[in-house]
């Protein structure tokens, strides 16, 4: 196998990157106080140790310069830089502040340190990029590669390098082995093209192929990957853990599987309401007394829905229409036209301002910010006899008190509004992070201010 220096330049980044920033303190210092005969007079060798020591920690505790092959990507080094300079910032400024040293080092030296080593730290970067992408196009520093099996996993895996020619892999062909095509005929290509890599399709093989395959790479140096094929699972998130020596692939049932996701989405659902019912609650007291005046009744509604795994939970909301509007038979809202609505709860419905006490069942744990609205009895009824599958699956998180399906269909009378706020309900569940709920958000607010709430 040929030697490659791909590994090489993550440490060259990681020492570049230091001398750099050294080389911008220097310079900022220099352009703040126009020598450098005061540098270890003014303690600025210790602030700049301290810096390098830092620096050094930062990258090493969150892996900067650990970019794998298979993702290296000018971007990603990018992203990796600018998250490690931030932190090393904050660090630095912690540090100033606890040593109560902040009013003895300049900020214009600071800040132009940071700006330096960020403009130089990035050309460096783009310079390894296009040095590495044209000495790749000459035909150096290329990984060859083949493939035994010729189905559909095999035309994935080759089109995944196609796509990335930065990452410098080169197809050699698809191999196929039969009772014609025996492992000598395998390995003879191999050693003609000095390849690097055998990428096998297990389902396109049996174990003594697999076996065969092994011993070969042994005897040639050359290094063979074995590719499952378990595409069928991708849609539910499936993840390989390994209990001892034996990998195991655990395919997700339900979204919000592993610890992780559930303790982020807790700790933003709980961050968030306490935010928006601390800083809300003038406007709380105000309909609180819109309510109270324009209606005789209670300022808060509670109702049954039903909520995670089915479990049923009552919902609280101001109260928008009149006592005992039920017993008039009508079960969803019929709009503007709905006689049911009070005055105040009219605007509140538009507003969807009703819904603001909902945050106290965050608080619960009974609903989170974001997630599938929780339904009356007869919508999970419906549901269960037209998509029985699908709204099970719906079931197995908390309720929210936005949705995409919400912002996206409106409120839902019939099974087909149902049916099309499940289908953007189920597409959420398939793709949850942070920024897709503070963007679902953003959204809700702007139906809030548009009045598009009934």
């Amino acid at each position: 196998m040929k030697i490659h220096y791909f590994g090489l330049l993550p440490n060259a980044l990681r020492w570049i990157d230091v001398a750099i920033l050294n080389v911008s303190f220097l310079v900022a210092y220099f352009f703040r106080f126009d020598e450098l005969d005061t540098f270890s007079e003014k303690d600025y060798i210790n602030l700049m140790l301290v810096t390098n020591l830092v620096w050094i920690f930062t990258t090493y505790v969150f892996k900067t310069y650990s970019v794998p092959r298979s993702v290296y990507h000018f971007s990603e080094h990018m992203v990796g830089l600018l998250k490690a300079t931030l932190l090393q910032g904050a660090g630095i400024m912690a540090f100033l502040y606890l040593a109560k040293l902040g009013e003895e080092y300049s900020r214009y030296q600071f800040l132009m340190t940071y700006g330096l080593f960020i403009f130089l730290a990035t050309a460096s970067r783009y310079a390894a990029a296009s040095l590495m992408k044209l000495y790749q196009e000459t035909g150096h520093h290329c990984r060859r590669y083949a493939i035994v099996g010729k189905g559909d996993l095999a035309s994935l895996i080759n089109k995944f390098y196609d796509d990335r020619k930065e990452l410098g892999y080169k197809f050699y062909g698809t191999l196929e082995l039969n009772e014609e095509s025996k492992i000598d005929k395998l390995e003879s290509i191999v050693r003609e093209n000095h390849l690097d890599y055998i990428y096998c399709c297990l389902s396109e093989m049996n174990d003594e192929q697999v076996r065969d395959i092994i011993r070969m790479g042994e005897r040639q140096r050359t290094q063979i990957r074995l590719i499952p094929d378990f595409r069928g699972f991708m849609t539910n998130m499936a993840i390989i853990e390994y209990h001892d020596m034996y990998p195991v692939i655990q395919v997700n049932t339900k979204p919000f599987s592993s610890v992780k996701e559930q303790r982020i989405k807790r700790i933003f659902d709980l961050a968030f309401s306490a935010v928006v019912i601390t800083v809300g609650a003038p406007v709380y007291i105000l309909i609180a007394i819109a309510v109270k005046v324009t209606s005789k009744g209670p300022i808060f509604y509670k109702q049954k829905r039903s909520g995670q795994w089915g479990e049923i939970f009552e919902i609280y909301k101001f109260r928008s229409m009149y006592m005992d509007s039920d017993k008039l038979g009508m079960q969803h809202s019929q709009g503007d036209k709905d006689a049911r609505i009070t005055p105040a709860g009219r605007i509140l419905r538009k507003t969807r301002l009703d819904e603001i006490p909902q945050f106290f069942n965050v608080l619960k744990g009974e609903m989170s910010v974001v997630g599938p609205r929780p339904l009356f009895k007869y919508d999970v009824d419906m549901l269960m006899q037209a998509e029985p599958h699908d709204f099970q699956r719906l079931l197995t998180v908390k309720p929210g008190i936005t949705s995409i399906g919400q912002v996206t269909v409106g409120y839902a009378d019939n099974v087909a509004k149902n049916l099309e706020r499940l289908k953007h309900d189920l597409e959420y569940l398939q793709s949850y992070s942070v920024f897709d709920d503070v963007h679902l958000i953003f959204r809700t607010v702007q139906v809030m201010f548009s009045g598009k709430g009934i």
